[in-house]
């Protein structure tokens, strides 16, 4: 990452939740490291960065960066004393819905960076939710020393708001993702209607394939009653129209186990002429924005699997298990067609039909807001590399 003739080198740690076969996660990452290269580069700037990683070899090797243990003291301690600041990057970091740990834990490292000299970043994080209340000295201390803040959606800024972060300080901005780009070489089947069946490149025309449906799942509910009401959706679609259903999972192995689970209550019961596949899992995350960019519409659950369907132009019907996702559905002017709670599978046969008999419509009323936010997820990036470009000396 950033060869070339530069006035100026920059080093800079990235920590966030990467090396844990997380396809969201690291598909901010990726994001974040071509953004930081992009602008560095329009700035005369190199940026050289060092990611925190639970698989430093793995991330070394996948992204062509420095990576080193996130949990190792003295690893931390030498990355972020020979950098010039920190980026806490992307992602739900600062929310306790997980545990206990993942607050201290981050906010720890932006601590100690803090404690070293070294300027922190804070990239289109969602924040929240933090149900307990001495959580919110932790955040407060480390966002008000932070050099930037930015958020990914405007619920995050009001509850940074609510426990003392001065509000004039914090940028809104889109989650990275969306301006993650194809791999390159790869044809944007965004700008076609087509569906892309076996054998078929994406976008070539077939009158015979069925329309493609991704499918984006996890487990939530401990009882899986949640999977059990997507399986009734998709059946229900099935018998209306004959579907190909490409089921992605985004987090390894569980989002695979989930979609199994799916896929075999779907076993006999598909209309005629509909089928079911489960997509190979990748660990490049432009692999899976390219699996979803195939798609002639996407049913999700995770959030970056509506991402990626988003930047790629995909109409999309999320499954809300969590507040970011009506987040982010309301930034494009949508609303989720169900909860981990209730989906009425009718409702949802209805709703995937309207898509697939008229995506373009869905494209043209969508697009300005789409590539508004394709636009804006530069601006951390810009700023950061503006920063360290003008007000940090070695």
């Amino acid at each position: 990452m950033g060869t070339g003739n530069h006035s100026q080198v920059r080093q800079i740690v990235i920590s966030g939740y990467y090396g844990f076969s997380n396809s969201g996660d690291e598909a901010v990452l990726r994001s974040i490291l071509l953004a930081l290269e992009e602008q560095g580069k329009a700035a005369g700037v190199r940026i050289d960065p060092i990611v925190l990683s639970a698989d430093p070899v793995w991330t070394s090797q996948m992204y062509g960066v420095e990576s080193v243990r996130r949990m190792h003291p003295g690893d931390l301690w030498n990355a972020l004393r020979s950098s010039d600041g920190l980026i806490s990057g992307g992602g739900s970091l600062l929310q306790d819905a997980t545990g206990t740990k993942t607050i201290p834990y981050y906010t720890g490292v932006m601590k100690l960076a803090q404690l070293l000299g070294k300027p922190t970043f804070v990239y289109s994080q969602g924040i929240g939710p933090v149900n307990r209340r001495w959580m919110d000295p932790l955040i407060r201390g480390v966002m008000k020393r932070s050099a930037y803040v930015s958020v990914r959606d405007s619920e995050s800024a009001a509850l940074l708001g609510r426990i003392g972060v001065p509000t004039e300080r914090i940028d809104v901005v889109p989650d990275p993702v969306m301006g993650l780009p194809l791999p390159a070489g790869a044809p944007n089947a965004a700008l076609t209607a087509a569906p892309a069946g076996a054998g078929q490149a994406a976008g070539a025309l077939s009158a015979q394939e069925p329309p493609l449906v991704g499918v984006s799942l996890r487990r939530w509910r401990s009882d899986g009653g949640d999977l059990v009401r997507a399986a009734e959706a998709l059946i229900a679609l099935s018998k209306r129209k004959p579907v190909r259903l490409r089921f992605l999972p985004f987090h390894t192995p569980s989002d695979t186990e989930a979609s199994e689970e799916v896929m075999e209550r779907l076993r006999g019961r598909l209309g005629d002429g509909s089928t079911a596949e489960l997509a190979a899992p990748s660990d490049d995350p432009q692999q899976m924005l390219l699996a979803v960019s195939k798609c002639d519409a996407l049913l999700g659950m995770r959030l970056h699997a509506l991402i990626y369907a988003a930047s790629q132009m995909v109409p999309m019907l999320g499954l809300s298990y969590d507040p970011k996702i009506d987040q982010f559905l309301n930034r494009l002017g949508l609303n989720s067609i169900g909860t981990t709670e209730q989906l009425d599978a009718e409702a949802f046969a209805e709703a995937a039909c309207s898509l697939l008999d008229d995506k373009a419509s869905w494209q043209a009323k969508h697009k300005p807001a789409i590539d508004l936010l394709k636009q804006q997820s530069q601006k951390p990036a810009q700023h950061i590399v503006q920063l360290l470009r003008h007000n940090i000396s070695r």
